[in-house]
C-alpha cells in the first residue's frame, strides 16, 4: 500500500460559549486543520489539529506548510505502521509536533482500517468500557461558574476544571474555586487551571486561601520549577499541562514532585504514536492522566478516546469530548457524552465517518 494524495481543509469551530482563560487566552471561534491521506487501495485516513491562538507554539495555518514540506516523504510511502514513517518524517523535518500530529492520526486511522480493528485494539487493547469526562468551566463571575458546574453535574459529570486568572483578580479566583467546590459538594474532583497565566506569588496566595478545600491546582506558571514551588508552598496536588510535552518534561515534573496528574494532549506530543509512549511512562511513574487534545472536533476527539480506552483505569484521570464544546460537528454520528462518561467509536481505525460537505473546499491538495 502507498499514499497517493494529501488533502487539507481549514474549518472554523465556534465554541458554544466563549472560554476565557488567564493571560488573555480565549476560545471563541478557532480554526481547525483537517487532513485526509488517500492510498492506492482506496483506504483513506483522517487527522485533525486545532491549536488555540496564543496558547502554545502552534497555529492552524502552519499545518499546511508542514504537510507541504513533508509531502516528498509522505507521498508514495507505506502508511501502515505509523511509527516507522513518523520516524522518517522526524529525520526529514525536526520539530513541529503539532502539525505532525494530524499526519500521525491519519496514518493510525489507515492502519486500523487495514487491520479491520478499532484503534484501541492496536494501542493497548480495551481496558475500560467507557471513560470519565471532565467539564471545563470558562473563567467568568464565580456565581456563574458555580451554576455551570451544577448544570454539568446534573448530566453526570463528576470532574470540574475551573478556569482562573482571566481578570487578574486573585480573590475572585479564590471565590471561583470555593463556590464551585460548594456547588458540587464533597466527592467530585475540582481543580483550578491558570494555563501558565499567573506568577508564583499569586498562585500561592490563591492556593493557601483554598488549602482547606479538596482541590487540585493546574499549571499556574510557565515553568515546571515554578509549579513545583507553588505545590510545595500550598501543599496542594498539582496537574501539569502546557509544560508536559515529551519524556524529558514528564520525568522532570515527576522528579520535582509536582505531577500528581498530567494532561497528555496529542498535538503537544506529535500524535498518537508519541502520546502512547508518554502514557506508558506515566503508568510507570504512577501519574494520573487526562488523555485529550488542545482543542478540536470529532476527529481528534475520536483519536483521544481510543487511546484513553486503551489505558488501564488506575492511570486514567479523565478524557475530554472536545467535539461537545464546539460546532459544527465534523462527524455527526461520532460518540457523545452519556451520564458523564464517553466510549470510543467501535468501527475500524478511528471508527468515524467525516462529513466532507461540512469541510467545504480544500485549501491544499498534493498528489
Amino acid at each position: 500500500m502507498k499514499t497517493t494524495k494529501l488533502t487539507l481543509w481549514h474549518v472554523p469551530l465556534t465554541s458554544h460559549e466563549t472560554y476565557y482563560m488567564a493571560a488573555g487566552k480565549a476560545c471563541a471561534t478557532v480554526e481547525t486543520a483537517v487532513l485526509r491521506i488517500d492510498t492506492d487501495e482506496g483506504i483513506a485516513g483522517w487527522g485533525e489539529v486545532c491549536p488555540i491562538p496564543h496558547y502554545l507554539p502552534a497555529f492552524a495555518r502552519g499545518a499546511a506548510s508542514v504537510v507541504t514540506e513533508l509531502a516528498p516523504v509522505l507521498l508514495g510511502a507505506d502508511p501502515v505502521g505509523p511509527e516507522a514513517l513518523m520516524a522518517r518524517l522526524d529525520t526529514y523535518l525536526q520539530g513541529h509536533a503539532y502539525a505532525k500530529s494530524l499526519i500521525d492520526t491519519a496514518l493510525w486511522d489507515i492502519t486500523g482500517q487495514v487491520a479491520k480493528l478499532p484503534l484501541y485494539a492496536l494501542l493497548g487493547g480495551r481496558h475500560v468500557a467507557n471513560m470519565p469526562l471532565y467539564h471545563s468551566i470558562t473563567c467568568v463571575a464565580p456565581e456563574e461558574m458555580a451554576r455551570m458546574a451544577r448544570e454539568a453535574q446534573a448530566t453526570g459529570i463528576n470532574q470540574f476544571q475551573v478556569k482562573l486568572g482571566a481578570d487578574a483578580n486573585w480573590e475572585a479566583d479564590v471565590a471561583r474555586l470555593t463556590q464551585v467546590r460548594e456547588a458540587v459538594g464533597s466527592g467530585p474532583l475540582v481543580y483550578g487551571d491558570w494555563n501558565c497565566g499567573t506568577d508564583r506569588l499569586t498562585a500561592i496566595r490563591v492556593g493557601r486561601a483554598v488549602a482547606h478545600l479538596d482541590v487540585m491546582l493546574e499549571q499556574p506558571c510557565e515553568t515546571i520549577e515554578d509549579c513545583a514551588r507553588v505545590a510545595e508552598a500550598t501543599g496542594l496536588p498539582m496537574k501539569q499541562d502546557e509544560t508536559a510535552h515529551d519524556t524529558e518534561t514528564l520525568l522532570k515534573a515527576h522528579r520535582l514532585g509536582c505531577m500528581e496528574a498530567v494532561a497528555l494532549k496529542l498535538s503537544k506530543f506529535g500524535g498518537l504514536s508519541k502520546t502512547r509512549a508518554a502514557r506508558d511512562l506515566c503508568l510507570h511513574l504512577g501519574t494520573k492522566m487526562c488523555i485529550e487534545d488542545t482543542w478540536g472536533s470529532d476527529i481528534t476527539t475520536a483519536a483521544a478516546l481510543h487511546l484513553a480506552a486503551a489505558t488501564p483505569a488506575k492511570g486514567l484521570l479523565n478524557t475530554c469530548d472536545l467535539s461537545g464544546y464546539v460546532g459544527p460537528r465534523l462527524a455527526p454520528e461520532a460518540p457523545v457524552r452519556k451520564n458523564g462518561r464517553i466510549a470510543p467509536p467501535e468501527g475500524p481505525g478511528l471508527g468515524i465517518e467525516v462529513d466532507e460537505d461540512v469541510l467545504g473546499t480544500p485549501d491544499l491538495e498534493l498528489s
